[in-house]
């Protein structure tokens, strides 16, 4: 397992002051964690597992995260343990399908907890991406003989 960077603790934040003592940082409200399962970084699949709260001030790792996979022919985000995902995060997983689709790769979902599972269902995006129960379900998926 490999951890992206996630912020270097020092940022200020965007205004400049420091946060205030006790407050967690972006950095500790999230991260992504890379999973590699069949294949080299730039092909087989990829399974990125962000942890935490997805939004706005975090989603710079994530973005950051998806495009170094972009090769991947798949890419299985296990939600399993996103505790929040904002409209942000929603856009940034519509914008990485859109761009492996044309060139035949897939990214899906998995383990979507109830609170971001919400956020999906009330949008109508659960029905743009795959859906699996986990990891295991979605890596088990003969996925290259069923792409959509």
């Amino acid at each position: 397992m490999e951890h992206t960077a996630d912020g270097d603790g020092g940022d200020p934040g965007r205004s400049g002051v420091p946060a205030e003592p006790g407050t967690p940082s972006d950095a500790d409200r999230f991260h992504v964690e890379i999973v590699r399962a069949g294949g080299a970084r730039k092909s087989g699949t990829v399974v990125l597992a962000p942890v935490g709260e997805l939004d706005y001030d975090t989603v710079a790792p994530f973005l950051a995260a998806l495009e170094a996979h972009a090769g991947a022919e798949r890419v299985v985000v296990d939600c399993s343990r996103l505790l929040f995902c904002d409209s942000t995060g929603l856009n940034a997983l519509l914008r990485a399908r859109s761009r492996v689709l044309p060139e035949g790769g897939r990214l899906d979902l998995a383990g979507l907890r109830p609170p971001v599972d919400r956020m999906f269902e009330i949008t109508g995006a659960r029905t743009v991406f795959r859906v699996y129960e986990d990891v295991g379900e979605a890596l088990a998926d003969a996925w290259p003989g069923n792409r959509s």
